[in-house]
């Protein structure tokens, strides 16, 4: 019975050695000793790039897109749709005002006129009524008297060459050419290819195949009794080789390839996986150590200066700048509201004064106008809804749309 399945150390997992729980809790000491500081450093540096986003990026980068949209971007679009494209359209117009309607009033009033009525109709006038006509006579000239003319030349000019060089060469090619080249070189030439020059080319052939039969089997002989001599070397050598190689294998994989693999397996391999497990819980545990720093620092922040601060600005400057607006500003803005309404009454009574004045000193110069000339009195025209100009120390007229005093009749 083995009792050391049953009586294993405790902490000792399954599948790990005991250098690996030996190792395990100094190697984790040790990292989060060398973690830890990173990770504070980290957490310090995460912190402070989110504060920085939220207080200087973000509105940092909408004050620029506001200032790139207002100084930048908005003239531009100020400036094309204002300056840029009206100049274009008119430069467009213009183009095509110079450059391009002179061109189609040209082509189309004076070109094509000139091209229709004094080139293409006189022309084809001058094809359907004289060049039709005197090319039908050439033809019926050409057909009627020169073609048989020129039929009987060349029928004599015909006879005259078949009688004088084609017979003469036909004679000479059946009687003179033929039978020379037949029995003066053709027959001599198949008696001698046939009788003389294939019997001798027939024994050369026998005789060199014989000599090629000899010569392929004196090779063949003596390059097998080469390659069976090579072959038996070879296979010595490379049972020679095998053999060196088996020890060699045996003497690399026993001394060299063994010791590696279990230091590996059991050394390497164990370390490694603890150091990777060590800096994960290490991290962690960084983790909750540099949070709780955190709050502490922020909670010392807020006590030391964020409750002062927020209380010095609920209890002080609220009150004051609530008894600013109602004791300074509200009335300061008031009285400037009332100062401009005055100043905008005296203005236009100004003007109204001044108007009045002008055409008081151009009637002077100048006289009433004939409506206005001695006659009959005119009323003053009544004020409608629509007009705001009344005339100072005038009496209003009567707004009844018969111009007289409703009442006057009654009395």
């Amino acid at each position: 019975m083995d009792y050391g399945k049953h009586q294993a150390p405790q902490g000792y997992e399954p599948g790990e050695g005991i250098l690996t729980t030996l190792i395990r809790i100094p190697v984790r000491i040790v990292v989060l000793v060398l973690v830890l500081p990173a990770r504070m450093v980290w957490d310090a540096l995460t912190a402070l790039w989110h504060a920085a986003d939220r207080v200087l990026l973000r509105p940092l980068g909408r004050a620029l897109a506001w200032l790139l949209d207002t100084l930048v971007l908005a003239p531009l679009t100020w400036l094309y749709t204002w300056v840029i494209a009206p100049l274009g359209k008119a430069a467009a117009w213009l183009a095509v005002a110079l450059f391009i309607w002179p061109w189609i009033g040209l082509w189309r009033y004076v070109i094509v006129p000139v091209a229709r009525y004094g080139i293409a109709a006189p022309a084809v006038w001058l094809y359907a009524h004289v060049l039709t006509p005197l090319g039908h006579g050439l033809r019926w000239i050409g057909t009627a008297l020169l073609l048989p003319a020129l039929y009987g030349l060349g029928n004599g000019i015909g006879w005259l060459i078949t009688v004088l060089l084609i017979v003469p060469l036909r004679f000479l090619w059946r009687y003179v050419a033929v039978p020379v080249v037949r029995y003066g070189l053709v027959v001599p030439v198949v008696w001698l290819y046939a009788n003389v020059l294939t019997p001798i080319g027939l024994g050369t052939a026998w005789l060199l195949s014989r000599l090629w039969q000899g010569t392929a089997w004196t090779l063949g002989t003596l390059w097998q009794g080469t390659a069976w001599v090579l072959a038996q070397l070879w296979r010595g050598i490379a049972a020679t080789g095998r053999g060196l190689g088996l020890a060699v294998a045996w003497l690399v994989m026993t001394l060299l390839v063994a010791p590696i693999g279990w230091a590996y397996r059991r050394i390497l391999t164990p370390v490694g996986r603890e150091i990777a497990a060590a800096f994960d819980v290490a991290w962690r545990i960084a983790g909750y150590v540099s949070r709780a720093v955190g709050r502490a620092l922020a909670w010392l922040a807020w006590h030391l200066i964020g409750a002062p601060v927020s209380w010095a600005y609920r209890t002080v400057c609220t009150p004051v700048g609530h008894f600013l607006r109602d004791a300074v500003w509200a009335p300061a803005r008031r009285a400037a509201a009332e100062a401009g309404r005055a100043a905008r009454a005296a203005l236009t009574t100004a003007r109204e004064t001044v108007r009045q004045a002008r055409r008081d000193a151009w009637r002077a110069l100048v006289g009433a106008p004939a409506a206005e000339r001695p006659g009959e009195p005119r009323g003053i025209p009544a004020r409608t809804l629509g007009s705001t100009t009344t005339v100072p120390s005038a009496a209003q007229a009567s707004e009844s749309p018969l111009g007289g005093d409703p009442f006057a009749k009654q009395g």
